[in-house]
């Protein structure tokens, strides 16, 4: 495994519309380019955006998922090869399956890959657990091979996460078939800070760190309180502030071994949208200015795929 400083950014842009989103809610691509906030990295940066069809809700949505998992998969591996640091911000946590997909493109499926989730759901429902029928409450599971085998292959992901490989931050809301089906694996769950549900987030991420070559950072915007992110359609109420999720998020980045990062589920528009995107960009930039900081990690010797 390579540390190295970061020298160039690409941020993979995702601008596909899904199940659940609110009719008139995009996401905030637009709003979070205009910011400025990329540039906080203080590195060279591109944005990138694969082309990706909306959901057809008439038709089964898991394999819609696998087409559009392979397409960000390629951009994230292709910047990977050109040795970029690789964001991926839009869309929401189904996309989630994608970057994983792209890091094992980029280093190999024997690449022992770690996963920071911070949410306030624990997204890990399969097709058995699942109360409410929505896969944007199965990615984890998905990546631990656990449901929907279709999604995760056209995302390109061969090799499943081990469940000890995956650090659950936060998710305050689990609904109780799929925390019983956590508690039944190895799965980590951590608290976003003092005082709150789970185990301490630096010994947590420390020992995931000490297993793992590299690490996922993804953040859903609805880890932060209900108040900010007011047009989030799963908004959980009792939840951190903004500084408070910045500093777990700097927890994760000063491992060194952060080699792609992720936050999703800002809504654009609607009542509240300015606060949302306030809150997601201090969350970017926030990720980025520490991942600057701490270095960015890197398999060696594996060819991509």
């Amino acid at each position: 495994m390579a540390h190295q400083a970061l020298v160039r950014l690409t941020v993979v842009g995702v601008r596909q519309r899904s199940f659940g989103i609110r009719e008139g809610d995009p996401t905030a691509l637009d709003a979070l380019s205009a910011s400025g906030v990329y540039a906080h990295a203080g590195v060279p940066y591109e944005y990138v955006e694969p082309t990706l069809a909306p959901i057809d809700t008439a038709r089964e949505e898991e394999p819609q998922l696998g087409i559009a998992s392979g397409m960000i998969a390629k951009k994230v591996a292709d910047a990977l090869t050109a040795g970029h640091a690789v964001a991926m911000t839009g869309g929401d946590c189904r996309h989630s399956v994608a970057v994983l997909g792209g890091l094992q493109k980029a280093y190999g499926a024997a690449a022992r890959i770690g996963l920071v989730w911070m949410d306030a759901h624990g997204d890990c429902n399969t097709t058995h657990t699942t109360l409410s029928g929505m896969l944007g409450g199965m990615p984890v599971a998905v990546m631990a091979g656990l449901t929907c085998p279709r999604w995760r292959e056209g995302a390109g992901i061969v090799a499943p996460l081990p469940s000890d490989r995956i650090v659950l931050v936060d998710v305050r809301n689990l609904d109780a078939p799929e925390e019983a089906l956590i508690r039944a694996t190895d799965t980590t769950i951590a608290a976003i800070g003092p005082g709150r549900e789970g185990v301490d987030l630096a010994e947590a991420v420390g020992l995931l760190a000490s297993k793992c070559e590299l690490i996922y950072l993804h953040i859903d915007a609805d880890i932060v309180d209900a108040s900010l992110v007011p047009n989030h359609i799963t908004q959980e109420s009792e939840g951190p502030d903004v500084l408070t999720v910045c500093a777990a998020i700097r927890t994760v980045m000063a491992t060194g071994k952060v080699g792609a990062f992720a936050l999703v589920s800002i809504a654009g528009a609607g009542p509240g949208s300015d606060v949302s995107v306030a809150s997601g960009t201090a969350l970017i930039s926030a990720g980025l200015k520490s991942w600057a900081e701490e270095g960015m990690a890197r398999v060696d010797g594996d060819k991509p795929m």
